[in-house]
């Protein structure tokens, strides 16, 4: 096969990676949170019920933002449920994913979670616009933000909770364009509330960061046009506009299924042109970033059939639902998403891996048994650990092959971070399916000598997975044979694999 090149040179580059763009996404949904992060009667389970088994495994895996509650839940959620003493905690029917939420993990666990994981921890809330608004907005902002004094700051400190939350991030609701949604809006409708919560909202404190309702995903039939209507409203008093997209295999087209990431691409930078053209129209000079705050491999088809066998009277409490089991090739797909939004890390400044733990989830448990790695576990860690610091800018002359989907599509998917060490980071996916890719990066204007490590995730059996019965199945090897020399890199990637190369 034809060798694909690139160039890097630290005076070409895109933008400083924001830690946030390795976060993650909790909801009330299946089990998620139930058996996945929080279960008492486990043997590692700590004293407020948090499975130290998982906990390592997210420390592992390097997520700093983590959006909570939801999610479709978020449009019925009422936050005073998830407060105060968990064993007067109503329990209620959940709309969005047909189960009965028993809130005994609430606001304030959700809090102490993200304090076990460390200070990277940050907390992305979402508030309900879909059943509720304004008012419910602000005394949740109060009762978590403010440090006390007024009847539901001191309602916090009452339910054991001394000092103020410090949540800086908000979510204006979730997926409002969406005719699935509880309380779905049009764009003008949402547009309004979102606007009058966010100018309420930054009365009580003007440092917010808020994250205004973008399109479910590109394939919306009111994709472009709901983004500058919303913006149109919102433009001065957000900070983010959000993003969804997922991805899976449709009528066996697998090649398109590993170009996904083409698709992933167009929605940012329409999404980007979208929102530069209602700031020209309004004669603004601030610019509207991007939170991607849902991504993901979802084989949404399954959890389609799933439903639709459902029994319609029964409201199960933290069911198996949407527990993807993730091969090799979704893990090369994965990390080819990872690239797509560090290529735009200039504008991409939140993203949102949905979700954590066992639902569509890099992390599995199993009720009172143990916790192990999906194979999308891994480019994410690589990449949280080591894609740190400067995006350079990568274009490549690849080989291509044609997609249905995509048109004419790179084999090699690539990008590349300066560390402030002045380290380099490549990573990069093969998409050919069959075929080795031989590659030659150009290094110019860097002082780097030597290959630190090059790593792979690929494996003659593409469909290999992480299971229960076999949890180590798949893990990165080390490739031999990666040279830097004379300010040239060479590398072979193999079939179908994700990469990381590390030099110094």
């Amino acid at each position: 096969m034809r060798t694909a090149r690139f160039t890097l040179d630290p005076a070409f580059t895109v933008g400083e990676v924001n830690p946030r763009l390795f976060g993650s996404f909790v909801e009330h949904l299946g089990r998620c949170v139930y058996t996945g992060i929080f279960e008492p009667t486990h043997p590692t389970a700590d004293e407020q019920g948090i499975r130290q088994d998982v906990l390592d495994l997210v420390r592992e895996l390097g997520v700093t933002t983590i959006r909570y509650p939801g999610g479709n839940f978020v449009s019925g959620y009422k936050w005073e449920d998830s407060v105060g003493p968990a064993g007067d905690r109503p329990r209620r029917l959940d709309l969005a994913w047909r189960s009965t939420e028993s809130n005994r993990f609430g606001l304030s666990e959700y809090i102490a979670f993200l304090k076990k994981l460390g200070p990277q921890a940050e907390p992305m809330m979402a508030i309900n616009l879909g059943t509720r608004g304004v008012a419910e907005a602000l005394e949740l902002q109060e009762y978590a933000n403010h440090p006390s004094g007024t009847t539901l700051s001191e309602q916090r400190i009452t339910h054991g909770d001394k000092d103020p939350f410090g949540i800086r991030v908000w979510c204006l609701g979730n997926e409002m364009d969406g005719p699935w949604q509880t309380g779905h809006k049009t764009a003008e409708e949402y547009g309004r509330i979102a606007a009058e919560t966010a100018r309420a909202m930054r009365q009580i404190d003007a440092g917010v960061e808020l994250v205004a309702c973008g399109s479910s995903s590109q394939a919306m039939p009111t994709f472009a046009e709901w983004e500058s209507t919303v913006l149109q409203e919102t433009y001065d008093l957000v900070d983010y506009i959000s993003l969804h997209a997922y991805y899976q295999p449709t009528d066996g087209d697998l090649d398109s299924f590993i170009a996904s990431a083409v698709d992933m691409e167009s929605f940012i930078e329409n999404v980007v042109a979208t929102a530069d053209h209602v700031g020209a129209r309004l004669k603004s000079k601030k610019k509207i970033n991007l939170s991607f705050d849902e991504w993901n491999v979802w084989y949404t088809s399954d959890w389609e059939e799933q439903a639709k066998n459902a029994d319609p009277a029964d409201w199960p409490e933290a069911p198996r639902l949407l527990e993807d089991n993730y091969s090799v090739m979704d893990a090369v797909v994965f990390g080819s998403l990872l690239i797509a939004l560090l290529r735009h890390a200039d504008r991409v400044t939140v993203a949102c891996l949905a979700q954590l733990v066992n639902v569509i989830a890099p992390i599995m448990t199993e009720p009172g048994g143990p916790a192990w790695r999906q194979t999308t576990f891994f480019p994410f860690a690589q990449a949280s650990k080591h894609g740190r610091g400067q995006v350079l800018d990568v274009r490549v002359d690849s080989p291509t092959h044609e997609t249905q989907k995509h048109g004419e599509a790179d084999l090699l998917h690539a990008t590349a971070v300066r560390g402030e060490d002045g380290s380099v980071t490549v990573f990069a996916v093969n998409r050919s399916r069959t075929e080795s890719l031989p590659l030659e990066v150009g290094l110019n204007g860097l002082d780097l000598t030597s290959v630190v490590e090059h790593s792979a995730l690929a494996d003659t059996d593409p469909d290999a997975r992480n299971t229960l019965a076999d949890p180590e199945r798949v893990a990165p090897h080390e490739v031999e044979g990666t040279t830097l020399q004379d300010g040239t890199l060479t590398a072979v990637l193999e079939p179908l694999s994700w990469n990381m190369i590390r030099i110094s």
